[in-house]
């Protein structure tokens, strides 16, 4: 068995620059197992998914997770990545 990664994004609302959580749209994107991508892949994928594909966003990584922020909107984007399986 491989680990295979699942990513998961949220999209909500802010208010003042933080999420406001009045409404929230989630969504799961399944890798393939033993798929290996980079950040940008990822981002690609999940945009791509959320129909942000030609929407113009400000990134922010905190290490485990991506967090995008469309220019001029009041919405945000949290993007996780959560493995699972073995790895022998």
């Amino acid at each position: 068995m491989t680990v295979q990664t699942d990513i998961h994004y949220e999209i909500t609302d802010t208010y003042g620059g933080e999420a406001n959580y009045s409404w929230v749209k989630r969504g799961k994107i399944e890798c393939k197992p033993g798929e290996d991508y980079s950040d940008l892949a990822a981002v690609r994928r999940v945009k791509k998914a959320a129909g942000w594909e030609n929407m113009r966003c400000k990134r922010e990584g905190y290490g485990d997770g991506i967090v995008l922020r469309p220019v001029g909107q009041c919405v945000v984007m949290f993007i996780n990545f959560h493995s699972h399986g073995s790895a022998s």
